[in-house]
């Protein structure tokens, strides 16, 4: 998984951009985390939705590559149930169901004191080609 670890932290560069770190992964999961930073903030001083959502998405990416073939984000949804302000963001896709065409993620979304921020639901289709050499 090495491969796939080293791929993603160097070819997403808008999770790049976002300050946004891929710690772990494996077939079919991974663990992200994203320092809270004054730009990852709102208006009212907590963190802006669209990056909450960038960190699920980016642990969604990597989990649905996993097994080689290019899967694609047909559709995903995210429900907010805790503001936050300051610290580390951590969030862990799991592989809930797969075919050889589709396949379906859960993203949980925690802060550093393992308080649930977020819940990520995810589809992805799979494509024939693979976008991850030696994988």
């Amino acid at each position: 998984m090495e491969i796939l670890k080293k791929f993603f932290s160097t070819e997403d560069k808008f999770a790049c951009h976002c300050g946004i770190e891929l710690l772990e992964a494996g077939i079919g999961w991974a663990k992200t985390s994203m320092k809270i930073e004054p730009y990852h903030l709102n208006g009212a001083k907590t963190v802006q939705g669209g990056a909450i959502f960038t960190l699920a998405d980016f642990a969604f990416a990597v989990a649905s590559n996993s097994h080689g073939p290019l899967a694609v984000g047909i559709n995903n949804s995210i429900s907010f149930v805790k503001a936050a302000t300051r610290g580390t963001l951590f969030a862990e896709a799991r592989e809930q169901a797969r075919n050889h065409k589709l396949a379906s993620y859960s993203v949980h979304i925690t802060d550093d004191t393992g308080e649930t921020v977020a819940l990520f639901q995810g589809m992805v289709y799979r494509k024939k080609e693979t976008i991850i050499p030696g994988l």
